[in-house]
């Protein structure tokens, strides 16, 4: 367990491929104003100049905090719990918590857990490949005719909602909760998955359709914790040990 006093501390807000440093700098502002402190960038297409020290104002620390990833996977590698957002479901069928719900969720997980809240770029958002690393899709309620935020608004209503949660569930710790796999061990199950049944022949490398990313959304949706994972990997195990030809 990874449980701490202080569990908004296991909470990193994670920005993807973000284009505007002014923007960077009110994401900052809008976490401190809800005890978030941790920042992470990835693959930014700007850099962290006055003008997002500017926009941050008293909340220039967590700037000169930031930690900046090459890839999401690098991102959120150790997180048990991810969580994308997005206006838009882009077809990949993740279970859907509207910010007040993935607040609650956040925060009850927080406690033992590190746990990310992803955001995409301003123009176009998370994109698909980025939500099938996610667990949930969490998305704010508002008018369909006009559901799109600005970035540091939609961060502010998410951390809102993780504030209020966290307040809410401080002395109901459970630490008898599941312990779910951290992100890159589901990583190392897709992979071992995928050369399993690559060898015994139910993918065909020359014709792999879409079969592992629909195992990855059937994963996504049924969580399984850190046993459930170990048993998946050890029927892996037995599988390939099985499979290879008698001598």
């Amino acid at each position: 367990m990874n449980k701490n006093n202080n569990s908004l501390d296991n909470i990193r807000i994670v920005l993807v491929n973000t284009q505007f440093p002014g923007n960077i700098g009110a994401v900052a502002r809008a976490m401190k104003n809800m005890g978030l402190s941790r920042l992470y960038l990835v693959n930014p297409g700007c850099s962290l100049d006055k003008e997002a020290y500017i926009r941050a104002t008293s909340a220039t620390n967590i700037l000169e905090n930031s930690i900046t990833a090459d890839t999401l996977s690098e991102a959120i590698s150790n997180c048990r719990l991810v969580v994308g957002t997005s206006t838009r479901d882009r077809g990949m069928s993740l279970p859907l918590l509207t910010a007040r719900e993935s607040g609650e969720k956040i925060a009850s997980e927080a406690v033992n857990a590190q746990v990310a809240l992803i955001f995409g770029q301003e123009s176009c958002g998370l994109h698909s490949d980025d939500l099938q690393k996610c667990n949930f899709h969490g998305y704010i309620p508002a008018n369909p005719d006009y559901c799109s935020l600005n970035l540091a608004a939609a961060v502010q209503t998410f951390c809102y909602e993780i504030f209020q949660a966290t307040e809410a569930t401080r002395t109901q710790l459970n630490d008898d909760a599941y312990e779910y796999p951290e992100n890159k061990d589901m990583e190392y199950l897709y992979t071992h998955m995928e050369k399993v049944l690559t060898d015994v022949h139910f993918i065909i490398p020359q014709h792999p359709g879409q079969m592992m990313e629909r195992i990855r959304r059937l994963f996504n949706r049924a969580r399984p914790d850190q046993k459930e994972l170990n048993i998946l990997r050890g029927i892996l195990s037995a599988i390939e040990k099985n499979s290879k030809p008698q001598e």
